[in-house]
């Protein structure tokens, strides 16, 4: 009887195909030197979470679900006034995912929930920070399948942060190309 562990597609694909591709391309010394992908942050702050302590639930819920991992409420750092916010009040929801989570998220984003945005075109490359990791902008959570359109009351976005082990932006890029992130094609 023989125990096959899982493992995600992306994670093999990562190990198969990228790793050999960006040693090629950047012409590294060793297979440890090849950019990874280390985590995926969701994060998302919700509208008049001040006035109605449910709408953070509902956040809370809708990214757990679209995450498959539970999110925690994000707190407000200071106090201001003109908002009527309070220190350390729910003010919206984030996820980190890492390992497996991470490669089967990815690959529902990439294989899934892209595809269903309307007028998809592509995802924009001028989204790098400089430092190799990469914020993507959603602006409907009805992009994912795990969300029921019936029971959703307010169409709401999130940010998606790619952090890699890249230095640079370039590395960064072929790193999440080479994984089936569908930049546009700008001819330069």
């Amino acid at each position: 009887m023989s125990t096959k562990s899982y493992s995600p597609r992306l994670g093999e694909k990562y190990k198969k195909e990228v790793v050999p591709a960006l040693v090629k391309k950047f012409g590294y010394t060793s297979v440890m030197e090849a950019p990874k992908l280390e985590k995926i942050s969701l994060n998302r702050g919700v509208n008049g979470a001040v006035n109605d302590k449910k709408l953070v639930d509902i956040a809370l819920e809708e990214m757990s679900s679209i995450a498959g991992q539970k999110a925690v409420a994000t707190m407000s750092k200071k106090d201001i006034s003109n908002f009527k916010l309070r220190k350390s009040m729910p003010i919206g929801a984030r996820v980190t995912l890492r390992g497996e989570k991470m490669y089967e998220f990815l690959d529902r984003l990439i294989s899934v929930a892209l595809p269903r945005v309307r007028d998809f075109k592509g995802i924009s490359e001028k989204s790098f920070d400089g430092r190799g990791n990469y914020t993507l902008g959603v602006t409907e959570q009805i992009i994912f399948p795990e969300i029921d359109i019936d029971k959703v009351n307010r169409i709401t976005g999130f940010d998606i942060t790619f952090v890699t082990s890249a230095n640079t932006d370039e590395e960064a890029y072929e790193l999440l190309k080479e994984l089936g992130m569908p930049f546009k094609d700008i001819k330069k």
